[in-house]
């Protein structure tokens, strides 16, 4: 995704995962997923993730509960970023993105349409919002393999 999206071509972009996120719904059947709470005392968000791994990467994730527009697009994107890949491959992108979050050289090649959220360090009060459901990736992958 390029660098020079337009402010108005970034609000689109979350807009579009807020209105309709494709990896927001209820557990079908959660055997198989592992599952952490994350909330936010700050904002409204409180929010389940779910993920599966399976031979080693992340064969699906969700998330579901209540959230604002950047907690839920930041969790789609998360989400649909993680689907089919490794632990290492996992970290890697969750680690580039923080480091972006937190205005920190990072590698943007990695990070498709996460990369909307470059901006939401202007913002303090949304870096919450914008790293929960990453965060409860990043402990899920690090609970899963014991790190």
């Amino acid at each position: 995704m390029p660098i020079s999206l337009s402010p108005q071509m970034m609000r689109q972009i979350i807009m579009d995962h807020y209105d309709n996120p494709q990896f927001k719904h209820a557990p079908k059947d959660n055997k198989n997923y592992e599952k952490i709470n994350m909330n936010s005392a700050s904002c409204i968000d409180n929010i389940d993730v779910y993920v599966e791994v399976e031979d080693g990467k992340v064969k699906d994730c969700f998330f579901d509960g209540v959230a604002c527009t950047i907690s839920t697009a930041s969790t789609d994107i998360m989400c649909s970023l993680m689907i089919g890949k490794s632990y290492e491959e996992a970290k890697r992108i969750i680690d580039e993105y923080l480091k972006m979050i937190h205005e920190e050289p990072y590698d943007e090649s990695l990070l498709d349409e996460a990369i909307v959220f470059m901006n939401t360090s202007k913002q303090a009060a949304r870096i919450k919002c914008a790293t929960i459901g990453w965060d409860a990736m990043n402990q899920i992958l690090d609970r899963r393999y014991g790190k």
